[in-house]
């Protein structure tokens, strides 16, 4: 029998980073490996991934990072895991490794071990296997992964939704859930992401009605935000412009670049008659499509109304068409863009997050998934705890013992032994890697302390230079202030922290030595100076000493 351990390194209690760890005696399964954009509270910072330290510690004993699908909340991590774990597999439908691939350099593509599978191909893992579905999201071959374990099957959902009208790639395999849950399932691991929304997602998650009242009622040009794996989305825009006589524009190469992959595989249909080039912006009759990057949301619309963007300029005839609903996190970055565009003249449209969802499960969706699975053990997963909490009243509600529903915070393990859960207390030590693009790699808390103290009270930078044979000041102090003091109003206090630094340099120097403690100079000025300038003003800024010898 098995001994059978569930984590999370990422993913409960937030939206976005999910990594799901399943250990089946030494045998490691990863299922996702996304990443989160930052909010405002982390300067500088473009995204966040789970801290993988676990993998690394337990590379030999990896399988493999299973994929759902191609959003970046689930696979947006991989391209930095893999620049440290660079042998370890990596498993997706071949639409979700190409988006993968697209975040990497052709040198780590071609050392990276990619393995596409395909919905309803099982993968043998010596006495445990791997067993995909197709389900229903808003981007083509979406998977959920069954792993058949000698105690039963663990079955991790990804993101998914019931809608009947979604045929092809979008369409879900309930004939092969329901299959899985004759079998018997251990425990299902399923999102969380609408479990406080009564009824199906469908027909909400569908907008062609909303996007042809857009086209209908505004006849100048229209500039539509879009983000580029949501491909549904993006074909529901196609459908409905090429219903008029207007061209469509698209702006930025990521976004080319998807749609272009997206037509090759036969996932779009577009008339390709329609899409016009850059000398088409200027026409009223045209749709520019516009996108985000690996940026925070709406960086690339941001740069457009700031003036900066090199080809685009909003217009007061524009109507700016945000096609996508909100979602949590973003609601107050929204409302700051839609000022910003009402500031410009122009007309903004976007999306009710009342009227208008995301592919995702809504409660009904949730308990039909339930039923078809049957599972054992229940545990939520994907989403703000308090939604967790209600997937696991849902649960609940069909009848799953409460003892079996399992909620649990990032790092907490589940243990199962011969099939029951044993109540674990172990946790695995689970933390945020913080990345600045320019920096690829996590920055760490102290320079976010220090981004957060330049932010609050600025920067006073003493500069001083000493005589290298007697060590006498020659020059300075001298003192610079960025974004801590107004200078022409503050005199008196610069004379001051003038002789307060003469005062504390000339202490710390012994005439005709050979030797000065820098160190120590710097520390004594750092200390003096901000109790001085504490009580002077309140403020804190940070303090740089620079001493030079000629």
């Amino acid at each position: 029998m098995s001994k059978i351990k569930i984590f999370s390194l990422g993913g409960l209690n937030e939206n976005g980073k999910n990594m799901y760890i399943v250990k089946v005696n030494d045998d490691i399964f990863a299922f996702d490996a996304g990443l989160k954009y930052d909010n405002d509270l982390n300067l500088g910072i473009d995204y966040i991934i789970p801290n993988f330290d676990y993998l690394i510690k337990n590379k030999k004993h990896l399988k493999g990072i299973f994929l759902t699908h191609g959003h970046e909340g689930n696979m947006g991590a991989v391209p930095d895991i893999i620049s440290k774990l660079p042998n370890v597999a990596v498993y997706g439908t071949k639409l979700t490794l190409d988006i993968v691939k697209s975040d990497m350099d052709s040198a780590t593509i071609a050392k990276t071990n990619f393995k596409e599978i395909r919905p309803h191909s099982k993968i043998e893992f010596g006495p445990n296997a791997l067993f995909p579905i197709s389900v229903t999201h808003s981007i083509p071959d979406a998977v959920c992964y069954v792993l058949y374990t000698e105690d039963g099957a663990i079955v991790y959902t990804g993101d998914f939704v019931f809608d009947s009208t979604m045929i092809g790639p979008y369409k879900t395999d309930i004939g092969k859930l329901a299959y899985v849950g004759k079998q018997g399932v251990l425990c299902l691991l399923c999102e969380s992401f609408y479990a406080d929304r009564e009824g199906h997602t469908s027909p909400n998650n569908r907008v062609a009605s909303f996007i042809r009242e857009v086209l209908a009622k505004n006849s100048n040009r229209i500039i539509a935000t879009v983000f580029p794996a949501h491909i549904y989305r993006i074909q529901e825009l196609f459908n409905e412009v090429s219903k008029t006589h207007r061209k469509i524009v698209i702006m930025g190469k990521a976004l080319q670049d998807v749609i272009n992959r997206a037509l090759e595989m036969g996932y779009l249909t577009i008339d390709k008659s329609r899409i016009g080039t850059l000398n088409d912006l200027e026409n009223k009759d045209v749709v520019v499509f516009i996108s985000d990057e690996k940026e925070k949301p709406f960086a690339n619309l941001e740069r457009i109304i700031k003036g900066y963007d090199k080809y685009i300029k909003v217009k007061d005839t524009d109507t700016i068409f945000i096609t996508e609903p909100s979602y949590p996190g973003i609601e107050k970055r929204l409302a700051v863009v839609m000022d910003d565009i009402a500031m410009l003249g122009a007309n903004a449209v976007c999306l009710s997050s009342k009227k208008h969802l995301l592919h995702h499960a809504s409660r009904e969706d949730l308990m039909l998934m339930i039923n078809l699975m049957n599972p054992k053990y229940y545990f939520p997963v994907k989403g703000e705890y308090r939604l967790q909490y209600a997937n696991a009243e849902i649960a609940e509600e069909l009848g799953i013992p409460k003892e079996n529903i399992i909620l649990k915070q990032n790092g907490d393990v589940v243990e199962f032994v011969n099939g029951v859960n044993t109540n674990s207390v172990e946790h695995v030590e689970v933390d945020n890697i913080l990345i600045d693009g320019n920096s690829k790699g996590d920055i760490g808390d102290l320079v976010l302390k220090d981004r957060e103290m330049l932010g609050e009270s600025g920067i006073v930078i003493i500069s001083c230079t000493l005589d290298k044979q007697s060590k006498k000041i020659l020059g300075g102090p001298e003192i610079l202030t960025r974004g801590f003091i107004y200078v022409k109003e503050s005199q008196d206090l610069l004379e001051e922290t003038k002789n307060i630094s003469r005062d504390t340099i000339e202490s710390n120097i012994t005439i005709n030595s050979k030797r000065v403690d820098y160190a120590k100079i710097k520390n004594d000025v750092r200390d003096v100076l901000g109790k001085f300038f504490y009580s002077e003003t309140g403020a804190k800024p940070m303090i740089i000493t620079v001493i030079q010898e000629i």
